[in-house]
């Protein structure tokens, strides 16, 4: 029988922008981002630490603004704030939803949140607060994916958790091919021969560096963050 994985005592959660648009693909969708926020508070309230990384691509995906005649820097830029309003609605969803929460920018921006300091940052987590990351690093060319590895090592977590929509990473991708199946468990050198693509390959790479365990699950269902933390669900687990 399979031994239950140990329960993390600080994670790291990396949320795609996309995630919280719900069925309208784009945007933020009320109920989708409700669910979102009470999964998060549950899990928070079992005492684990939590941190998340928020993607923006509901709001603008940096590599699409090449085809609108914008230059990477610009495009990265524009991306790095659809990255903050996500940060801002997640903190207020997650206190109505009856955890602490506080959303912070690598994007120094004051008047709208807390500027991102590791150290800050790190007494947010130690007294209880769920601390949402937006600005990825702040600098262009890194995927919020690279963000999260990185905000993941500095912040000293245990596990960083890859919510997606589908339960763990395949051989190929399950909604077009029938065919594909799911792996338990990866190193991350295998994870990047094989090019697997639910994480870059910088990010795999970073992870991998700072002996980082990454869990990629389905977000769809409610309760799912609880539940994986739990060690329960299914899930890839990706190791050193």
């Amino acid at each position: 029988m399979r031994r239950k994985p140990v329960r993390p005592k600080r994670v790291l959660v990396k949320l795609s922008g996309e995630a919280l648009a719900g069925p309208q693909g784009s945007g933020l969708d009320g109920l989708t981002l409700t669910e979102l926020a009470a999964d998060i508070a549950k899990a928070a309230h079992e005492g684990v630490e939590i941190a998340i990384v928020v993607g923006g691509g509901n709001f603008f995906r940096g590599l699409q603004g090449l085809t609108k005649g914008l230059d990477r820097t610009s495009a990265d830029s524009i991306g790095m704030l659809g990255t903050v309003m996500n940060a801002i609605a997640l903190e207020h969803a997650i206190e109505i939803a009856g955890a602490p929460a506080r959303a912070m920018s690598a994007v120094p921006m004051p008047s709208l949140c807390e500027s991102y300091a590791r150290r800050r940052a790190l007494d947010h987590l130690s007294n209880g607060k769920v601390v949402i990351l937006g600005g990825g690093t702040g600098n262009p060319y890194f995927t919020t994916d690279t963000g999260a590895a990185l905000r993941a090592a500095e912040l000293d977590c245990q596990q960083l958790l890859k919510a997606t929509q589908v339960d763990g990473v395949y051989t190929a991708d399950p909604k077009k091919d029938a065919s594909a199946t799911r792996y338990d468990r990866l190193t991350h050198a295998e994870a990047i021969t094989r090019d697997l693509k639910v994480m870059d390959t910088a990010a795999f790479a970073l992870a991998r560096d700072a002996g980082l365990t990454i869990v990629v699950f389905s977000i769809a269902e409610a309760g799912a963050l609880a539940a994986v933390l739990r060690g329960e669900g299914r899930a890839t687990y990706v190791t050193p």
